[in-house]
């Protein structure tokens, strides 16, 4: 039987009917560096970021209670780091979260998030940040975007999201816009924690300490154990500080652990096991995956030295 002239075939009808694909909102630009030109609109980036935000907060909620933000943020800081190892290799505490100021009212959470991974919000803030700057835009809202971007690149350990965020923030915008004294100090404060425990540059961190006029004690705390090994003033200064300035102290942690555990092969020939962790926070098989001991354990007892016998 043949199909009567002009009718649409059922399948295509079919097609037609189809809502077009849904695209994430965060996806919906590039980067400006790499020709979108849509993110020097000052409208277009104030849009963005509330969009980041809803992400932000949806990404919250989805986590749950702050034992499951403290992991997603973890989870991040591996995969960032097994990344970096593999460039290189191919040549190429507590936890308080960074709070986006939203438009009043604040916009609704949607209803499906298609993307709420960190590494998706943190790909979207650079995509505003590089529009913020080929915009030259240095008002109140390019702060607030810095800071938010500053204070969650921290949590992530995203040194690739916050270190050039901190930079920019202090050189270009604060000299136009001026910083309160209080956003300030918690700037500089990153700044040169991140150079004295991620960098291990321990002078340039008291230079830059002097030159920006610094005034902190608990900075100054973490820059005295650095310098001393001093891993109890080490750990006294981490049970005060906040969240950001924890996760900037833990790239330096290694480093004084493995002064602490240079010292007990000093001084010990064995200790209980429940004394050798808990001064060195760290477990049994941390000490040997992460720091390579070469002690026995037996019987609940870490045999550190054996005395060799005379013949």
């Amino acid at each position: 039987m043949q199909r009567r002239a002009g009718r649409v075939p059922s399948g295509h009808h079919h097609l037609s009917r189809l809502k077009p694909a849904e695209v994430d909102p965060l996806s919906e630009y590039g980067l400006p560096s790499k020709g979108e030109k849509r993110l020097l609109s000052p409208k277009i980036q104030e849009s963005y970021y509330s969009k980041i935000a809803e992400r932000y907060l949806a990404f919250c909620t989805e986590a749950g209670d702050r034992d499951g933000l403290q992991k997603q943020f973890a989870r991040l800081a591996v995969s960032d780091n097994d990344n970096n190892n593999n460039n290189n290799n191919n040549g190429g505490g507590g936890c308080s979260l960074p709070s986006p100021s939203l438009p009043r009212g604040g916009p609704l959470l949607p209803e499906k998030t298609k993307t709420t991974d960190l590494s998706h919000i943190l790909g979207a803030l650079r995509k505003l940040r590089e529009g913020i700057v080929a915009s030259k835009r240095k008002d109140d809202f390019a702060a607030q975007v810095y800071l938010f971007a500053i204070r969650l690149g921290i949590l992530s350990s995203s040194p690739e999201t916050y270190h050039p965020a901190l930079l920019y923030l202090l050189r270009f915008i604060h000299p136009a816009r001026n910083l309160t004294s209080i956003e300030l100090q918690e700037i500089v404060g990153y700044l040169v924690l991140d150079a004295a425990c991620r960098r291990g540059e321990l002078a340039e961190a008291y230079a830059l300490r002097n030159r920006h006029r610094l005034k902190d004690a608990k900075v100054d705390g973490v820059l005295r154990a650095l310098a001393q090994d001093n891993w109890a003033l080490w750990l006294k200064v981490k049970r005060v500080m906040d969240g950001h300035r924890v996760k900037l102290m833990e790239f330096a942690e290694p480093q004084l652990k493995g002064h602490i555990l240079k010292a007990f092969g000093r001084s010990y020939l064995s200790v209980s096991l429940d004394f050798l962790e808990t001064q060195t926070f760290s477990t049994w098989s941390q000490l040997l995956d992460q720091f390579g001991v070469g002690w026995e354990l037996s019987d609940g007892r870490v045999v550190i030295r054996k005395i060799q016998s005379r013949a």
